[in-house]
Parts: C-alpha cells; structure tokens; sequence
C-alpha cells in the first residue's frame, strides 16, 4: 500500500475544504457579503474578532475556512514532497496533484485579497471561482489517486491518441460555461431570463445587457450538455465498458442534473432563501462535474495507445 489510511483522511479532508471554500464563496456572491469586512485584510472591520453583523458573519466566515484550507493543502503538499524525495516517480503524479492545489489555493487567497483592498470589475471577480475550481479539481484528483492506489485498479484499456485533445477542448469549454455562469453572479444578471427553457417567453430574446449575458450563458450550457451525450455514446461504442465510459456516463448526469437545476434557479428568483439553496446546488453540481472531466483528460492522456 502506497498511502497510509491517515494520509488519504488528509487528503480527503483538503478536498471537502476546497468544496466548503467554494461554496462559501458562491454564498459571499451570492448574499452581497463582499464587503462584510470592509477594506481590510488579513483583519476585518479592524479586528481580528468583527462585531456580528450577518455580512461580516458571512465574509469572515469565507475567510476562516479559506484560511484553514490553506493549512490543510500546504500539509497535504508537505507530505506527499516527502514521499516523493523517497521514493520518486512512484508519487510523481499525486506531487503534481497537490503542487497545482498548493499554487491554486495561494492564487485564490492573493485574489481575495485584492478584492478586498481594491476595486475588481466584474470579468476579473469571475475569475475568482474559476480559480476555486481548478484547485478543487486538483485536490479531487488527489483523492481519486489516494482511492485507486487503495484498491489497486489497474486501467486496462489503451484510448486513441485523438481522445485527449477532443477531451481537453471539451473541458476548457465547461470551464468557458462556468466563468459565464460566476460572471452572471457577479453581475446579478440572474433575473435576465426569466422562465425556462424560453427566455422571458422568446426563443431567442433581445441579446443586450442581463438578459444577453443570461441567454448566451444557457446556450453554453446545452451546447455543453449536447457534447458530453456525444462523448459518452463516442466511448461506449468504441471502448466498450471501460472505466472511461464509465466516468462519461457519471459525467452525463451531472450536466443533465446541472442544466435542470439552473431551470430550478430560474423559477425560485424572487424567493431569496430558494434562491440562495439552487444557487449553491448548482455550484456543487458544476464542481463535481469538472472535476470528473479533468480526470477524464488525464486518464486518456496517461492510457492513450502507442504509436
């Protein structure tokens, strides 16, 4: 056994961090909580402890879990270097998983910051989630490792070359669906299109300010949705049962899950403690479903055929 029962409890534990950072964002954005500690930082208001408000509960509540996170990551980094000073390639792949959750987490924290001290437009605070996402991923990835190491799976299929790029290609695109979905937060464009699946009642409405941002948003979204189905029946008609097939699968319910639970969002504007509830179902579902397709490029990149 490569990883103690200790260590995978570690990097468990980093990986729902991440996951309560995330969300713990989303309800920053979502409540307007941003400026709950005003314009200091690492203090609030001031104050190491902040006078109770529900703002300041909220943002320095983000800012505790983020901080313990980063304790959590730097440890998981820590001991994952050391075994791989012993022991090398044998733990190159997981030194890479939790290098990349290190550096994304102090990117996270530097840009926090940022958004505290000084003004950020709406594109750049979008930005903001993507890079929650990329260090959730890695530490996902992580735990996958640490599972299958545990079990001993051993991939038995070899993938054609020409799956990485498509599968790289498709997850920079989810990536481009969850940017436009952070930047309607940002720009509290939820309301932009109301009803679903038409937009205020039209097929294709006016293409200008909150409904614009909103209608291009779902489009992405299906246009996403369409893909994936593809990519599965593409890796069930080619590879079979394969563990590949297998994680597309799980990947196509996550994006159906995904886009109905942004008609749910829709029809709960207006009710702000529904809203609030599908706004975070939604960022959970995103989350799992690109952490799932990160894996999907990296498993066909490492058991791609040989020339």
């Amino acid at each position: 056994m490569m990883v103690s029962k200790g260590f995978r409890f570690f990097a468990i534990a980093s990986c729902i961090g991440m996951l309560l950072v995330l969300l713990a964002g989303a309800l920053v954005t979502n409540t307007d909580s941003g400026r709950g500690c005003g314009d200091d930082w690492p203090l609030c208001n001031g104050k190491l402890i902040p006078s109770y408000t529900v703002e300041t509960a909220i943002e320095f509540s983000h800012r505790i879990i983020s901080g313990l996170e980063g304790i959590l990551v730097a440890g998981v980094f820590i001991s994952i270097y050391r075994k791989y000073k012993a022991k090398g390639n044998a733990y190159k792949e997981p030194m890479q998983y939790a290098w990349y959750a290190l550096l994304f987490t102090i990117i996270q924290a530097l840009m926090g910051a940022a958004a505290v001290k000084w003004y950020q437009s709406d594109a750049v605070m979008a930005i903001h989630f993507g890079i929650s996402l990329i260090a959730f991923a890695a530490t996902l990835l992580l735990v996958i490792w640490c599972y299958r190491e545990k079990k001993g799976i051993v991939e038995k299929h070899r993938y054609p070359r020409s799956l990485m790029p498509w599968a790289l290609a498709i997850s920079i695109y989810t990536y481009v669906v969850v940017y436009l979905g952070a930047f309607i937060r940002h720009t509290e464009s939820s309301g932009g299109c109301l009803g679903w699946p038409l937009c205020n009642g039209e097929v294709i409405p006016e293409l200008s300010g909150a409904t614009g941002i909103a209608f291009i948003h779902r489009v992405a979204a299906a246009i996403l949705g369409i893909v994936l189905i593809a990519l599965y029946f593409y890796m069930k008609r080619n590879t079979g049962n394969s563990s590949l097939t297998k994680s597309s699968g799980a990947i196509v319910v996550l994006v159906i899950a995904q886009i109905f639970s942004g008609a749910w969002l829709v029809n709960t504007i207006g009710n702000d403690n529904w809203f609030l509830f599908t706004s975070l179902l939604h960022n959970l579902i995103i989350v799992a479903l690109f952490g799932l397709m990160v894996d999907f490029v990296i498993r066909s990149w490492i058991y791609r055929k040989e020339e």
